[in-house]
Formats: C-alpha cells, structure tokens, sequence
C-alpha cells in the first residue's frame, strides 16, 4: 500500500513539474517572439517568475520523495550505529519541523494577501499563486514521510543513496560504450 501511494504520488509530481516546465518554456518562447516582433507581454514576467517558483516548490516534493534532496550520505554513513540512526531521526525532525513551520507561513501570506490581484493579470488573485507556499510544504512533507522507511533501512545498512546513482550512472555509461 505505501508504495502504490509512492509511486502515486511520484507520477502525479513528475508529470505535474514536467507541465510547469513546458508551460514555462512556452511562456519564455512566445515572449521573446513578441519581443523580436516590437511588441511585449505585460503579464510575461510576472507570471514567469511565479511558473519557475511553482517547478521549484513541487520540484522539491519530488526530490523529497525520490530522496534527491541534499543529503551528506558520506557523512552520515561515516557516523558509526546506533549514533547514524539517531542522526537521521534529528535531521528528519528538524526538516519536518521546518517544513510544518513553513506551512503554517504560507497560510499566514495567504490570509494577509486575500482580495489582492497579480499587477499584470488582475483577474488572478495573489492568493492562488501563493498558495504554492503551504501546499509545496505538505506535499514535501508526506513525500518525506513516504520515503523514509525506505531510507530509513538503507541508511541502517550502510547503503548510500548517493553513491548507488552514482554506480548506475556510471554503469549504465559503460554499457553504452562496449555496445559502440
């Protein structure tokens, strides 16, 4: 059940970043047309700079759930047992207590932005862009939730997430280059 609600949550994430990003890319490219042509957007950069905080916000919850956040795996697994497991419940706690914290502001932005508009786009409320805040905080933390038994595990056994990319990367470059 948790990871069919992983891999939920993974598909969902992926294909939602992926439409921002396009969505951005449009934006950036029908902007820079209008501007070849004379012309210019009013809303372009506005709405550029919201596009590229949303990748960044929504990005992060899948980086969270992909464990591909920064990490020190080096370090940590340098920390000899019990002390590692005990490392990786205060560095968990800690982004936990952060991410609650930043939640809890956006909600506050929210609320004191209510009734006001984009410049550019007045029929866009402020509160509908800003609503990333809470959101991209409860999305990272039920993606860091939803990873951690795994890492959890890894981490218990001396695996580095890190690393184990790493190894695949480069084994995956070998392959390619005996097939040539």
């Amino acid at each position: 059940m948790l990871n069919s609600l992983r891999k939920f949550f993974e598909i969902v994430l992926e294909y939602f970043v992926i439409i921002l990003m396009v969505v951005l890319t449009a934006t950036v490219v029908v902007a820079v047309i209008y501007r070849l042509l004379g012309a210019s957007l009013s809303w372009y950069d506005e709405v550029a700079a919201i596009l590229l905080a949303w990748i960044t916000y929504y990005g992060s919850a899948l980086a969270a759930l992909r464990r591909r956040h920064i990490g020190f795996d080096t370090v940590l697994l340098a920390i000899p047992m019990p002390i590692r497991m005990w490392a990786v419940m205060l560095a968990e706690l800690i982004t936990a207590g952060f991410f609650v914290l930043l939640a809890w502001a956006g909600f506050v932005v929210m609320s004191i932005l209510g009734g006001m508009s984009l410049t550019s786009l007045t029929w866009v409320p402020i509160t509908f862009t800003q609503s990333v805040i809470p959101i991209g905080a409860i999305l990272f933390l039920i993606c860091q939730a939803l990873s951690l038994p795994e890492y959890w595990r890894k981490t218990a056994a001396g695996v580095s997430l890190e690393h184990a990319e790493i190894e695949e990367e480069v084994e995956a470059e070998m392959k390619k280059a005996g097939n040539n």
